[in-house]
């Protein structure tokens, strides 16, 4: 299902200037969100980031149309993950913006397998870094270049996702997630400078779980060395909401003994899944297989 100026279509085609600077040069931000039962989890935080994104780049966005969007897919179905995408519009050949933008705006609905919301992950360390001078590695932007690859290489390695440090040898991300780890009742997470994404579950986990699981939550700097020495660690994402990491490299395919059934690690799954319920109007079963 696709949305794109105001009204929804059925597939995922449509006209596209091939002049658009998102296609040409990847000009432009995306937002992946969960929608449950016709309601998007979190949907306020989901557009404010995504307006926010689009203004880094220094072009606008209408807050109301992503919302308009974003609400018009999740209505179409069940269990969808939204994706809401923009770009700088059209523009001549070269770098130079445009000083008049035309943004284009469009966003599509795919079905989202309840089955990956809070499931483990083994990570593979990738020896492609990440950027953290670049503006870009704080936002959703469309070049994902450096993120494929590492995917390829970590699946090639018998694992499922890439766990990215920065040019410092500092710990940075999950291939499509934020890090958190487990310290005894100490949560810690890289901060946004270390070349980290401002991801939506990532705030929710550090304003409002962490306070209420009884947990202080520390943004610094860690590496991967100290990571391996945490109690649990776990990915965050909209979509895979709480992941807990089961291997991190060396260990093949193979679990490595991390905590996936920690108690303070299942107690910050159940507040998470309680939050999404609440967020949609749907029972915590309807959030993820096996709740309880």
């Amino acid at each position: 299902m696709l949305w794109h100026d105001g009204r929804l279509s059925d597939g995922t085609t449509l006209p596209f200037d091939l002049t658009d600077r998102g296609l040409t040069l990847a000009d432009g931000v995306f937002d992946t969100a969960l929608a449950l039962a016709g309601r998007v989890a979190f949907a306020e935080a989901h557009v404010a980031r995504l307006v926010a994104s689009v203004a880094a780049l220094g072009f606008p966005v209408c807050p109301e149309a992503v919302e308009t969007a974003m609400r018009a897919l999740a209505a179409t179905g069940g269990r969808l993950a939204i994706r809401t995408t923009v770009t700088r519009g059209t523009g001549p050949r070269g770098l130079a913006p445009p000083a008049d933008p035309h943004p284009t705006l469009f966003a599509t609905a795919a079905a989202s397998d309840p089955g990956i919301a809070f499931a483990p992950l083994r990570l593979w360390p990738t020896a492609i870094a990440r950027n953290e001078t670049s503006p870009l590695a704080q936002l959703k932007a469309l070049g994902y270049g450096d993120a494929i690859l590492a995917a390829r290489d970590a699946r090639a390695a018998g694992f499922d996702e890439a766990l990215f440090s920065n040019t410092r040898q500092a710990l940075a991300c999950a291939g499509t997630g934020n890090v958190f780890a487990l310290f005894g009742e100490r949560l810690v997470t890289p901060p946004l400078t270390d070349g980290v994404l401002a991801g939506i579950v990532r705030a929710v986990v550090i304003a409002q779980l962490a306070p209420a699981c009884g947990l202080a939550c520390e943004e610094r700097s860690i590496t991967l060395s100290e990571l391996r020495r945490a109690d649990a660690v776990f990915v965050t994402n909209s979509l895979r909401l709480i992941a807990p990491v089961t291997a991190i490299g060396d260990s093949g395919g193979g679990d490595t003994g991390y905590a996936r059934d920690h108690c303070l690690l299942m107690r910050l799954m159940a507040a998470l899944r309680d939050r999404v319920a609440a967020e949609c109007g749907v029972s915590t079963n309807d959030v993820s297989i096996g709740a309880t």
